[in-house]
């Protein structure tokens, strides 16, 4: 892609294939924005392609097996593959236990995997999740470490912690954007009809049902962590169709309210409503729910997003933490009658070749790695690791010389676009009460293409600078004058960034059975739940370690 449109005699070529690029990715109403623009001599802004590291990755799952001298391995009790939220979890639980003898192998640079954040000169901003609704007192482990990051200020009458006003949400929450102005809220209610408004009322009826539903046990059919929910029939029989299928047989056809319900899917899921299970769907409005007709727990932020949760769970085992080192081999087997695991792997930036034996290991990595990683696993991969599916994201971080311009409802913490494919933007900056002058969004674009593969291809065929185009071109319509105002674009393209909770997936036998320990391979990560979620990270990454620490001790007491 050129920088400098309209300056050139191949300007018309230039853009043809600016228009292509944008009907590809934003649809009809984002060529038609485009067909209204007039010319421009602004360029892209400067910016840079951050992480992950494909290249590695990529020569890792096409082979790369460096050779190592088993006199040269290093001893230690346990290995964590994976610096994410799960290792670090796990790394903490350890730590916390009193087990020392450990070492966290995480190959890009910085911990954190989709948590991970940056640092602009106006904000620090998120590349990738970006807050956490407020733990209840069901779930302990979260509870204290919350607690540590200095979040609560007391607990209210049901004894649930209550956050601290400055690690809420800022009011106003949320808004959309639609033909023009912008509007109060995410579900579209102006112009609604009274068919719309009436099955908006009976879905919110259909969910406060479900929050209320007990099985046998008292357990709700959708909690926080995923595993302390119900298991009943009633409840995993909803994993076996789409949400869409599940809004049609209620006569649910109201636009705005699909609508609504799709973009819910596309925000925590990277799925359209025809792709995402129906079990995932509902989850996703009446789990956070703490009673029927109640309102839904706070959500916890920072600029930052969940990168200040990451920086708290490193800074305590940092000692242990090698980063920029890839595991390249994973090979669990006995010596002299004891299982072990020798570890292999290769620093990202020297190519240095080193090595471990460990008594366990935890695979705080995707399961997709597995096959790549596990020796075992590449000479007969378990059927049920091809039933795992990521989804691809693309994250945008602007940095304006001005808070964008608007017309109709104020700037928002998370500001929509009711015609995108894209989920719009998080205000940044306006966490931080920047409200004038320069300012920072972070943009997403989930690919929901039916095959996921289809859409890691699309998400890695375009460089920064067109990721940029895009971005600009999608919020243009909704900020006239943004493209003169961008001072930086920085892109990060996830490739593998979330598991995909498709139909038949979260109570299918495949997550099941990957929770299982192989040999003296312990597995931990968001995937497990079959919904990525910084709560389902955390709990993995630290059952894992509660496995492990059963192992090498014979009994744990549980903090879960």
């Amino acid at each position: 892609m050129g920088n400098n449109y309209g300056r050139s005699r191949s300007r018309s070529t230039q853009d043809i294939g600016r228009r292509d690029l944008l009907a590809s990715f934003l649809g009809a109403s984002g060529t038609v924005f485009l067909e209204g623009c007039q010319s421009r001599d602004t360029g892209l802004p400067p910016g840079e392609l951050v992480g992950p590291s494909v290249a590695l990755g990529h020569r890792i799952r096409d082979g790369l097996r460096p050779s190592f001298s088993e006199h040269d391995l290093q001893e230690t009790q346990v290995v964590i593959v994976g610096g994410g939220i799960a290792g670090l979890a796990a790394a903490r639980r350890l730590h916390n236990a009193g087990v020392e003898d450990f070492v966290v192998l995480e190959l890009e640079r910085e911990p954190g995997g989709t948590s991970r954040s940056g640092q602009s000169d106006v904000v620090a901003y998120p590349w990738g999740a970006h807050y956490v609704p407020a733990p209840t007192r069901e779930f302990p482990a979260l509870v204290r470490l919350f607690d540590e990051v200095g979040v609560f200020e007391g607990t209210d009458a049901a004894g649930d912690p209550v956050v601290a006003e400055q690690f809420r949400c800022r009011h106003p929450e949320e808004r959309v954007f639609y033909k023009g102005l912008w509007y109060e809220g995410l579900y579209l209610s102006s112009g609604a009809s009274v068919q719309d408004r009436h099955q908006m009322t009976r879905f919110q009826a259909e969910m406060d049902r479900w929050v209320a539903w007990r099985d046998g046990q008292g357990r709700r059919a959708f909690a926080v962590p995923m595993a302390a929910g119900s298991d009943e029939a009633a409840v995993r029989a909803l994993d076996m169709i789409s949400m869409a299928q599940w809004m049609d047989q209620r006569g649910f056809h109201s636009p705005r309210l699909r609508w609504w319900v799709d973009y819910a899917c596309r925000d925590d899921y990277g799925l359209r409503l025809e792709q995402t299970s129906a079990w995932a769907g509902i989850y996703y409005f009446c789990a956070r729910i703490p009673e029927a007709g109640a309102a839904a727990r706070p959500f916890v932020t920072w600029p930052e997003g969940n990168g200040r949760l990451v920086r708290h769970l490193y800074s305590g085992v940092q000692a242990q933490c090698l980063l920029g080192a890839a595991a390249t081999e994973v090979i669990p087997r006995e010596i002299e009658g004891k299982p072990v695991v020798d570890v292999l792997g290769v620093k990202a930036d020297s190519e240095q070749v080193f090595g471990y034996r460990a008594d366990r290991v935890i695979f705080a990595a995707p399961q997709f790695l597995s096959r790549y990683l596990i020796r075992d696993y590449r000479e007969q991969v378990p059927q049920y690791v091809s039933e795992f599916s990521y989804g691809a994201w693309a994250v945008a971080n602007l940095t304006l010389s001005e808070v964008p311009r608007s017309v109709g409802f104020p700037l928002a913490w998370d500001n929509v676009l009711y015609e995108s494919p894209s989920l719009g933007y998080v205000a940044t900056s306006y966490q931080r009460g920047l409200d004038y002058g320069p300012a920072v969004l972070t943009y997403y674009y989930p690919l929901c293409d039916d095959d996921s593969r289809t859409g890691r291809q699309r998400l890695l065929q375009l460089d920064r600078e067109e990721w940029a185009e895009i971005a600009l071109a999608d919020l243009g319509r909704a900020h006239e004058g943004i493209r003169e105002s961008a001072q930086r674009v920085d892109v990060m393209r996830w490739g593998h960034a979330m598991i995909q909770p498709r139909p038949g997936f979260v109570w299918g036998k495949a997550r099941q059975l990957a929770c299982q320990p192989f040999r003296s391979i312990h597995f931990g990560h968001s995937d497990l739940s079959g919904i990525a979620l910084f709560e389902e990270a955390f709990f993995q990454g630290t059952r894992a370690a509660e496995e492990v620490l059963v192992a090498l001790r014979g009994r744990v007491d549980s903090i879960l």
